[in-house]
C-alpha cells in the first residue's frame, strides 16, 4: 500500500496519512456527537484499581459494574481529581489541566468504520514532567483502542487491563517493560486493537499506527487502518480515523450488531509513555446498544 502525506494550510493545518484510494468521506453534520472526559491518570494502574483498600468501587466491579456506571455523572466525572494530582497518584507532577472533553462521533458502511475525535488540546499537560525523549517528535498523539470479547472484563474495566505496576514510567518499575493484557495472547485473540495519530511537530510529520496489544504493545502489523488525519483549526484538534471493518493479525474483525469496548487516549504538549489522558472504558455498538452508536451511511 502506497503511503502519502499531505498538508494544507487553506484551514488550518491538515495532516493525513494513509492510502492513496479515495474513500468517501462521511457526512459528519448528521452524526450523533457523544461528549467524554479524558483525564490525567497519574500512576492509577489496574492493580491499583483492583485493591479494595485504595478503591471502593472494586466492589462493584467484583459484581460486574462497569468504570463508566460508577464515575459518570450528569456534570461529568465524578472522580477526586485533587487527590489524583496528589504526590501519592502522580508523584513526577500533575498537569493543570486533569481533565477535558471530547466529542466522539461514530459511523460506518459496508467496508469501513469511521471514527471523528474533536477536542481543545490543553498547553500544560505537560507540568514539570521529565521528557522521556530528549526531542519530542509529536505535538499531539491521540488512540483509539478496542477490546477482545475474550479480554475478560474489558467492557467493564476499559483500557485499565493493559496498565500495571510493572510497566516502564511507573515509580520503580523495568524502564523496558511495556503495557500488555494479563493473560494476552495474539493467535488465541486476547488482545487490544488499538491505532493511534501522531501530529509531528509544527504541522509536519505526521504518523500512524497500527498496532495491538498482548503480551506486550506492538507499534505495527495492523492492517485495517486505511487512514488517520488530522486538523487543527481555531485551536480545536478534528482527528478522524477510517477503519476496514476487516483487517490482519492483531486487527479485532468488526460487524453489524456488535458492541465492542474502546477506550481514548491523547497525549498533549508533546508528553510521552504514561503521561496522557485517558477516557474510562465505554462501548462503542455498530447498529447495536453501545455508549456510542455507529449510525450506518
Amino acid at each position: 500500500m502506497k503511503i502519502r502525506q499531505f498538508v494544507s494550510c487553506t484551514a488550518g493545518t491538515l495532516l493525513v496519512i494513509g492510502s492513496s484510494a479515495a474513500f468517501a468521506a462521511p457526512d459528519w453534520s448528521t452524526v450523533a456527537k457523544r461528549e467524554i472526559q479524558v483525564f490525567h491518570p497519574g500512576v492509577v494502574s489496574h492493580e491499583w484499581v483492583m485493591k479494595k483498600s485504595l478503591h471502593s468501587g472494586r466492589t462493584g466491579l467484583t459484581k460486574g459494574e462497569s468504570c463508566v456506571s460508577c464515575h459518570e455523572g450528569k456534570n461529568g466525572l465524578d472522580i477526586d481529581f485533587k487527590k489524583l494530582a496528589g504526590k501519592e497518584l502522580e508523584p513526577v507532577g500533575a498537569p493543570k489541566t486533569m481533565v477535558f472533553p471530547v466529542s466522539v462521533q461514530a459511523v460506518f458502511d459496508d467496508a469501513n468504520l469511521y471514527l471523528r475525535l474533536t477536542f481543545k488540546a490543553p498547553a500544560d499537560a505537560a507540568a514539570d514532567v521529565p521528557r522521556e525523549d530528549a526531542s519530542p517528535k509529536h505535538e499531539v498523539k491521540a488512540a483509539i483502542m478496542f477490546g477482545s470479547p475474550l479480554v475478560e472484563h474489558s467492557a467493564q474495566h476499559g483500557c485499565w487491563l493493559a496498565c500495571h505496576d510493572s510497566v516502564r514510567s511507573m515509580p520503580g518499575a523495568d524502564p523496558k517493560k511495556k503495557k500488555y493484557v494479563e493473560h494476552g495472547d495474539l493467535a488465541k485473540g486476547v488482545f487490544y486493537d488499538y491505532i493511534q495519530w501522531k501530529s509531528g511537530e509544527a504541522g509536519k510529520g505526521a504518523t500512524q499506527v497500527d498496532g495491538y496489544v498482548a503480551t506486550e504493545r506492538v507499534n505495527k502489523g495492523g492492517k485495517a487502518l486505511v487512514k488517520a488525519e488530522g486538523e487543527l483549526k481555531d485551536g480545536v484538534y478534528t482527528v478522524t480515523f477510517t477503519r476496514k471493518l476487516s483487517g490482519g493479525e492483531g486487527d479485532l474483525a468488526l460487524e453489524p450488531g456488535q458492541t465492542v469496548p474502546f477506550g481514548v487516549a491523547i497525549h498533549t504538549d508533546k508528553t510521552v509513555w504514561r503521561f496522557h489522558h485517558v477516557s474510562l472504558g465505554y462501548t462503542l455498538g455498530l447498529r447495536a446498544p453501545g455508549d456510542i452508536k455507529a449510525t450506518k451511511q
